[in-house]
């Protein structure tokens, strides 16, 4: 397999992908868990994934989602009609996803293909969750999603730190949906994480990583840039999402690609809320400065993203 598997308890595996999709945990065992279950339009290969470590998606028993965003739950729906598995998230999640709220999900916003789903349970902070034998602590820690959610093994100090904590960067702040005060909660859910004794993080995106406190002191550096300087958000956005996009198309026309943006909600709003409305001075910029670094390439009239789904 191409992704990069790692055993890091007796039977639970990380399972580290790439941007389109998060990462993702299986437990292996009698009662098969899984943890997240990446971008719905990568499902077939997420299913091979499973089968090389043995794992029968009808035999799954239980999914834990740490938060409602399209590449942590895209399997989610179909894992669950193959199963009749539970499915169970933080309590606001659940809200969300039992009133079909296709909006604070962020699959309405940007465009994301997802499907409902019907979760059988909810999660508070403080919970204790079992994983087949390994007991996690359930901690809430909004910001990047209202409903997001890590996970903690006091024991041999793992963190499942989802979007929450990342080694070299931070997930976006979608403020037209979490709110003003996105960034600042951000800092607080940082802040919290900082009182445990984690010694190996497992992040939703990149590789897992030993360097705990410097993540945080570096995701902290950042998410106050955002507070001083809010542009800063609006940029990542537009960055961020721009690659996600054309990751979830696979490729678009470039003479296109600016039209095909400015059809969504996503970009208008965030380059009136952060740049006057400067919408094809942003997408020049973005483009040019992309293709520069070789992370869009433009193959005959074809833009393509060398970013790993």
């Amino acid at each position: 397999m191409e992704e990069k598997i790692t055993e890091i308890l007796e039977d639970l595996f990380f399972i580290e992908r790439g941007y389109l999709n998060a990462n993702h945990f299986v437990y292996r065992g009698p009662a098969p868990v899984l943890i997240d279950t990446g971008y719905k339009g990568d499902f077939d290969h997420t299913r091979r994934i499973y089968a090389h470590l043995g794992i029968d998606i009808s035999a799954v028993r239980t999914i834990v989602t740490t938060h409602c965003h399209c590449d942590h739950i895209g399997g989610n729906h179909l894992v669950q009609q193959a199963a009749g598995c539970d499915i169970v998230l933080h309590e606001i999640g659940r809200i969300f996803i039992d009133t079909r709220d296709a909006w604070s999900t962020w699959w309405r916003y940007y465009g994301q293909a997802a499907d409902f789903f019907t979760p059988t349970g909810a999660l508070a902070d403080g919970d204790v969750i079992l994983v087949g034998p390994h007991r996690f602590e359930v901690l809430h820690t909004p910001g990047h999603a209202a409903d997001g959610i890590v996970l903690y093994h006091r024991d041999n100090g793992l963190l499942l730190s989802s979007d929450t904590l990342w080694a070299h960067d931070l997930a976006v702040h979608t403020v037209r949906v979490e709110g003003s005060a996105a960034a600042y909660t951000t800092r607080k859910s940082l802040q919290r994480l900082a009182r445990l004794d984690a010694k190996t993080v497992y992040p939703g995106h990149g590789p897992f990583f030993d360097d705990f406190h410097g993540a945080l002191d570096r995701s902290l550096e950042r998410v106050t840039g955002y507070l001083d300087e809010p542009r800063r958000a609006g940029q990542d956005v537009l960055k961020k999402i721009t690659v996600y996009t054309l990751l979830m198309k696979k490729t678009v026309a470039a003479e296109c690609f600016f039209e095909s943006l400015m059809e969504t909600i996503w970009f208008k709003e965030t380059v009136d809320l952060y740049f006057d409305g400067a919408y094809r001075k942003k997408y020049e910029e973005i483009v040019a400065d992309f293709l520069k670094k070789g992370i869009i390439i433009r193959r005959g009239e074809r833009f393509h993203t060398t970013v790993v789904p």
